[in-house]
């Protein structure tokens, strides 16, 4: 295999991955865009770092209302999932997926708990 053979993989141009990468940098384009006018807005880096510890709650609650919305969507897409594969299989490979995601998210808040009191 050649030094750029790998550029010729069928995945790298496949249009899914097209889409999520898009989409990716669209959300991180979001982000920094953000922080620059926060920072420009209060001043500076630290005032927007204060900003943020002073708002630590309200992105608390928005964070439970994107878990609480991402639940939802989850035990709608189980249901039809659990309907069109019906298997023993599927249904432990589907478990193993929600204990997954629980535990990462609940490593996650614990870690910013831990982190920031």
């Amino acid at each position: 295999m050649s030094r750029l053979a790998w550029l010729r993989l069928p995945w790298l141009f496949n249009r899914r991955v097209g889409v999520a990468l898009l989409w990716t940098l669209l959300v991180v384009a979001a982000a920094v865009a953000v922080n620059i006018a926060g920072i420009h807005v209060v001043g500076g880096v630290d005032g927007w770092e204060n900003w943020l510890r002073a708002h630590a709650g309200h992105f608390f609650l928005w964070r439970l209302l994107l878990y609480a919305a991402t639940a939802y969507g989850w035990w709608w897409m189980r249901g039809r999932l659990r309907q069109r594969e019906p298997s023993a299989e599927a249904h432990k490979r589907l478990l193993r997926t929600e204990i997954a995601a629980v535990i990462s998210v609940v490593a996650l808040e614990a870690s910013r708990l831990l982190r920031h009191g």
